[in-house]
């Protein structure tokens, strides 16, 4: 007899909420820094900020995710106060919306923090390697999301190396899943990000994304591919010219199985996904 893939889980535990996996899920990326990703404009401003996640809400965000340091290549840290400073004032303001906030961040400290005043999920793109990162959340009841990333964002695209990246990510996974529940986490509490764009070139994301059913063994993915550099190489596309390759390589990522997409673009991603799934239940109609 085969283990039943770790996959195979039904709901996502995330603090006040239990997310049903029966269809993928959409977060909305609110990025509250200087430099958002997204559209290289300045969002620290609070209201601002609130304005641009009430609207991810409108369009049909199932979750939003809130980040006050930029983790994009070559991006420097920047202190817990100052990212503090960013995104409580947002997860004050939406953690009333009906949906659930996760914050993500590296720090302990703003784990902490964050969850007292009230977010659902820490996304941590180190995937809880930091002293003290597993302790922040293991008694909390919050969703996590642990993530791989060689190196750190100020370096982790200086010519990244692997073996064997399919192999060595889904064993970093694994490895901190089991440090996690070692801790407390139940698994029901867990979603794993492969790390698409974090210390991977545009090979090493391909291969990722092509294993997505061998690492979905792991347990429930998040994936991440919103406007990324890989999407601007395959296409020759600017960032904010990148919509038509994330959506692709969004769906993409469903068939594969991904449990959640982090997306920029929300109600474009709410669209395709209509249009996927209702092809594909007609497909399954007429078999």
């Amino acid at each position: 007899m085969h283990p039943v893939p770790a996959d195979r889980a039904s709901e996502w535990a995330c603090g006040r909420f239990r997310m049903s996996l029966e269809r993928p899920l959409v977060m909305g990326i609110v990025n509250v820094t200087p430099d958002s990703f997204s559209e290289r404009r300045d969002r620290t401003d609070p209201g601002e900020a609130i304005e641009w996640a009430e609207r991810l809400v409108a369009e049909g965000a199932d979750l939003l995710d809130i980040g006050g340091e930029s983790t994009r290549p070559g991006a420097p840290r920047v202190a817990a106060a100052l990212e503090l400073d960013r995104v409580l004032p947002l997860v004050e303001a939406m953690r009333g919306r009906g949906i659930p906030i996760s914050v993500d961040t590296r720090k302990p400290e703003v784990m902490r923090v964050a969850l007292a005043h009230g977010a659902d999920i820490i996304n941590d793109v180190g995937g809880f390697t930091a002293p003290g990162a597993v302790e922040a959340v293991a008694a909390a009841g919050c969703g996590v999301c642990i993530m791989h990333m060689q190196g750190d964002p100020a370096t982790m695209q200086h010519a990244p190396h692997y073996h064997d990246v399919v192999d060595q990510v889904s064993a970093f996974l694994a490895r901190q899943r089991s440090v996690l529940e070692a801790a407390g986490v139940t698994p029901a509490r867990m979603m794993f990000d492969p790390g698409v764009g974090f210390g991977k070139s545009l090979h090493h994301n391909l291969a990722l994304l092509r294993a997505l059913p061998v690492l979905r063994q792991v347990g429930p993915m998040l994936v991440g591919l919103s406007r990324k550099s890989f999407i601007g190489h395959l296409t020759g596309r600017e960032v904010g010219e990148r919509l038509a390759g994330s959506l692709a390589a969004m769906l993409a990522a469903v068939h594969a199985g991904a449990a959640v997409v982090r997306v920029h673009d929300v109600a474009a991603t709410r669209d395709a996904l209509k249009v996927w799934q209702a092809l594909n239940a007609e497909a399954r109609d007429g078999a």
